[in-house]
């Protein structure tokens, strides 16, 4: 794990969580995914840790190939 990477990581799950919450007072209903370029989440979403933060904090993930430019896997 790179400290760029990983701290990009953090970043973007802390503005998930808070935008999680925003939703939950406006549009209760709607369902929040966390968009991951396919390579990251091949290389880097394997980690134990990671795959522990997003199971704890519930996030849907978005995978999506930047080359096909299309939805790879939708991850509940």
């Amino acid at each position: 794990m790179s400290a760029s990477t990983i701290s990009e990581f953090y970043i973007a799950i802390g503005q998930f969580i808070n935008y999680r919450i925003a939703l939950e007072e406006e549009e209760a209903d709607r369902q929040l995914y966390l968009a991951v370029p396919l390579d990251i989440y091949k290389r880097f979403f394997k980690y134990p840790f990671i795959q522990t933060v997003i199971r704890r904090n519930q996030i849907q993930l978005l995978v999506y190939d930047t080359e096909k430019q299309e939805v790879a896997q939708w991850i509940s």
